[in-house]
């Protein structure tokens, strides 16, 4: 289905105001996707056919309340789009996923603060595409700022920023050495057509080839006061960071859990010819139990999440992070042993069982790694701080 085809065939909701709903938008795209999906990553080019057909269907508005003009889609049920979409296109899933955690936590902000409300609208009326740099910044951040009249200037380079190809505005931080205060991160939006601002086009990557996360690099550019949105002190674990791994992670993990089920789904195919051999049964179980374990793991995420009633706290991230790191390893092991199940079918391109093999292992660098998730873990069980706070100079 061609991006005119979408345009011709779709509800009636499409020419209106009023979004479809994000089930209907998933059926219907979804095989389209699916088609497409080989050919992007064969080439690592960005799915930008599918990008603009969520658009057009206001799939990037679904999270946002429907009093502000979206499409109202609970947080679990972000969780659930993406899961389905992960089935068809791995790729497109996860460059959602990026936007839409970024749409969630602006509505827990909104829900829990009152801020936060002319980005939900802008999203709902104009479709506004988000990019993250979250991964690369952590608390730390990165970047070179320096101060001017009415604002900052400041000079990055933001990796993994998945969707930079086609989306409107980068969510980012960077630090800043201020002379009073000493390092702060400053975390601000910025427009990916604003001067000085470059999308590098460099992503070449083992897996999730069709995301266009390319590097973006910064060259003095200048950020207003106005656009700052938050001001934290830098190197101490901040309490904004309790609230987007807590809504963040299930919303990303769901793409991973897509992933683990569609390979387990092409791996049942191949064992049911042989359902009577005792290796293809243990295989299956194998299978199964890594399955379960990815399931149960990002179950436990949305839980934790609570379709945004909940309180931030550290221990909460940490629970999330753990079970990230569960999930991770879960997956990963379910494609493997869905890829030795499938015997030499799943060795051929074609069956798609190797591409979701390389997709699957991007899990690993979301937030956190799993090494340094055990650090984050181990420090809070022995009564430390979750992270490292740097000595005054």
């Amino acid at each position: 289905m061609s991006p005119a085809t979408i345009s011709q065939t779709a509800p009636m909701s499409v020419a209106t105001s009023s979004p479809p709903a994000w089930r209907d938008a998933v059926a219907a795209l979804g095989p389209d996707f699916a088609e497409r999906a080989a050919a992007h990553d064969e080439d690592g080019t960005f799915v930008a056919e599918n990008y603009a057909a969520l658009k057009e269907w206001r799939v990037l508005s679904a999270g946002v309340p429907g009093e502000l003009g979206g499409g109202g889609a609970s947080h679990a049920e972000l969780c659930e789009m993406l899961r389905q979409l992960a089935h068809h296109c791995p790729s497109t899933a996860l460059v959602l996923s990026m936007h839409t955690h970024l749409v969630a936590t602006s509505v827990w902000r909104w829900r829990h603060t009152g801020t936060g409300e002319p980005l939900l609208r802008r999203i709902a009326s104009e479709e506004l595409g988000l990019v993250s740099t979250g991964a690369s910044d952590w608390v730390e951040s990165n970047g070179s700022v320096e101060r001017v009249d009415g604002g900052y200037r400041v000079s990055a380079r933001k990796v993994f920023g998945s969707g930079s190809a086609a989306a409107d505005l980068l969510i980012t931080s960077a630090r800043y050495d201020d002379p009073v205060e000493g390092p702060v991160v400053l975390h601000f939006p910025v427009s990916l057509s604003a001067e000085g601002v470059r999308v590098t086009g460099d992503w070449d990557a083992h897996g999730m080839r069709g995301t266009g996360s390319h590097t973006v690099v910064f060259d003095r550019v200048f950020v207003p006061d106005a656009a700052i949105g938050q001001r934290r002190p830098g190197g101490a674990w901040p309490p904004v960071l309790s609230v987007v791994v807590t809504v963040a992670m299930p919303i990303i993990m769901s793409v991973y859990l897509g992933v683990a089920q569609r390979a387990a789904e092409l791996a049942r195919r191949q064992l049911a010819r042989r359902a009577e051999d005792p290796d293809a049964q243990r295989w299956a179980g194998e299978m199964e139990n890594a399955l379960l374990t990815v399931e149960l793991a990002v179950a436990d995420m949305v839980a934790g999440a609570a379709n945004y009633d909940f309180i931030p706290d550290v221990e909460r991230a940490n629970r999330t992070l753990k079970a990230k790191s569960v999930a991770t390893r879960a997956a990963i092991a379910t494609v493997d042993k869905a890829m030795e199940a499938a015997g030499g079918a799943g060795f051929h391109r074609g069956f798609g069982l190797e591409r979701l093999l390389r997709d699957v292992r991007a899990a690993h660098y979301h937030p956190l790694p799993e090494s340094r998730q055990l650090r984050f873990t181990g420090r809070l069980a022995l009564g430390l701080p979750p992270v490292e706070t740097p000595p005054c100079s």
